[in-house]
């Protein structure tokens, strides 16, 4: 019996989404489901929701919710993470609106830019103290990492800890298929090698049969009817040569092109939707409490298995059966012209020895060097967080494309201080 252990497990759909796989997996449907999160109520809904699973799909697993966090860590042989630290609000309400009193917009602001720095500053401590409690309880469990910014909590974890960690995204999986769908073409038979870093990974090769897809993609893309929701992502593939992994309005706020206050029109031409997780955030709390009786002690609630890798990877190790995944690790010569300490988002492979990274060679060098603008803000950030010093908070955000693009030295120095005034306990203290 394996146990797998669910940190931020409140999340209550995407904790079905991967538990509910593992339920659906004989390898893994009598594990010892280990559910933990700090909001005693929506643990309370999420340990009900498995509970009826566990029911439904043959009763073998073992369901406990814990309010305990090493006690849930105990014995565990994998652990999913998906926290996230100072919630809708304050902490993401924060990230938007102050920024936006400098005239500096955003669309998601997990990832990168100066939302995505915050949410890694208030977020690494916490992970700190996971890997400190799993070097004690639970020193050979892996840590599958979810929580948003990826490269820099994932590279935290491998370069600050002793816990095996992969990060996981959900983009790689469905982006070949996603852009061929848009696009009308067949998706039967068709191949692809993705590689970069997580949410600006590049669909370096598309075959069907073998042969190129990208002159008919490119083509099409051109044509295509607008507005549309992917503008973003074809106007880099127009310049840059190839389509990236994540959505326009992610990328829209990693680079200087784009949300630019001295040219609006810019947003209505790339249809980019600026406040975009503050919507989603409304709506995603309006529908849960329109839809949580529907997930929680409903006795006809089922489960069909989802394409996240969680439970795959658990499975793989379990069985030593290989799988590939797109994963990210620390490029240990995966990607020659990226630096060694970057967290790369490359094909792995993954059994019973754990996750394998795949070699890719060197990327197209226009694709490295914008991927080299993401890494130089995620290194920065990750030295703030294990240095306490603030002075890389400012370069972290003086190096970020679209704030450098929009602010002056002086503005961005003043909102990094003004965001650590507003984020307060929530963030450690910088000296």
């Amino acid at each position: 019996m394996a146990k797998i252990t669910f940190l931020g497990a409140g999340s209550t759909v995407f904790a079905k989404n991967i538990l509910g796989d593992s339920l659906l997996s004989p390898a893994l449907r009598n594990s010892e489901f280990a559910l933990f999160d700090i909001d005693a109520g929506r643990l309370r809904e999420s340990e009900l929701m498995l509970r009826v699973l566990n029911e439904k799909y043959g009763d073998q697993g073992k369901v406990v919710a814990y309010t305990d966090r090493k006690k849930a860590l105990a014995g565990a042989d994998y652990v999913i993470n998906a926290i996230q630290v100072g919630g809708y609000k304050p902490s993401t309400v924060i990230d938007f609106e102050i920024p936006k009193k400098y005239g500096l917009r955003q669309t998601i602001a997990d990832t990168l830019g100066i939302g995505g720095i915050f949410r890694a500053l208030r977020t690494i401590p916490v992970m700190f103290d996971f890997a400190k409690d799993m070097e004690e309880v639970c020193p050979d469990a892996w840590f599958l990492n979810y929580t948003n910014p990826m490269p820099i909590l994932t590279g935290a974890m491998l370069r600050y800890t002793g816990i095996k960690t992969v990060g996981l995204c959900h983009s790689v999986q469905v982006c070949a298929d996603h852009l061929l769908r848009d696009l009308e073409m067949p998706r039967d038979r068709v191949r692809y090698q993705i590689a970069g870093i997580n949410h600006m990974a590049w669909l370096l090769e598309v075959t069907r049969d073998g042969v190129d897809l990208y002159p008919e993609i490119k083509a099409r893309a051109e044509k295509r009817p607008r507005p549309h929701g992917d503008l973003v992502r074809y106007e880099l593939m127009k310049q840059f040569g190839y389509y990236v992994t994540e959505s326009s309005e992610h990328l829209a706020e990693y680079l200087p092109y784009f949300i630019k206050s001295k040219y609006p029109e810019l947003i209505e031409r790339f249809n980019i939707p600026l406040d975009e997780y503050i919507r989603r955030c409304e709506v995603q709390i309006r529908r849960w409490n329109e839809c949580r009786d529907q997930l929680v002690e409903n006795p006809d609630l089922t489960h069909e298995r989802t394409n996240e890798y969680g439970a795959y990877i658990m499975e793989a190790m379990e069985t030593n059966e290989p799988y590939k995944i797109g994963g990210n690790v620390l490029n240990r010569g995966s990607i020659t012209n990226l630096p060694a300490e970057a967290v790369v988002e490359v094909p792995c492979l993954v059994d019973s020895q754990g996750v394998s990274p795949t070699y890719v060679g060197d990327l197209p060098p226009q694709l490295a060097a914008l991927n080299m603008t993401q890494i130089n803000v995620q290194f920065l950030t990750l030295e703030a967080a294990v240095t306490l010093k603030k002075e890389h908070i400012y370069h972290a955000a003086l190096l970020d494309p679209h704030t450098s693009s929009e602010l002056t030295i002086d503005e961005i120095v003043a909102l990094c201080d003004d965001l650590i005034e507003a984020h307060g306990d929530w963030l450690p203290k910088f000296k």
